[in-house]
């Protein structure tokens, strides 16, 4: 399974340590919210809310360097338009890999 990293946001920080510091501080306080409003959707059998928290936290997934997470999102969001969430449990897993990842910070 993919790796979340922090590739692309030292990318985007181009060496100034004090705006990494900042993307990584707004990613840590969004990502546990996102994903409890996700989940909350979710449960509820909200899936066209589900699917607009998806596609916040999608972002959120190419920020943390998961290209196929981020493939997945997208394909995921179009699922849960359509009322099916099938790949839940796949996008649960990339969730808890985040998670884990940027507590570690």
């Amino acid at each position: 399974m993919e790796q979340p990293n922090l590739n692309y946001i030292k990318e985007l920080a181009a060496g100034d340590e004090g705006f990494e510091r900042k993307l990584i501080e707004v990613v840590q306080k969004e990502l546990p919210v996102e994903i409890e409003e996700y989940l909350a959707n979710l449960n509820n059998a909200a899936y066209l809310l589900a699917a607009e928290n998806v596609h916040k936290l999608k972002h959120k997934l190419g920020i943390l360097g998961l290209e196929k997470g981020y493939a997945i999102a997208i394909e995921y969001e179009t699922q849960l338009r359509e009322g099916n969430a099938d790949l839940k449990n796949t996008f649960q897993s990339i969730l808890n890999a985040c998670t884990n990842f940027i507590s570690g910070l």
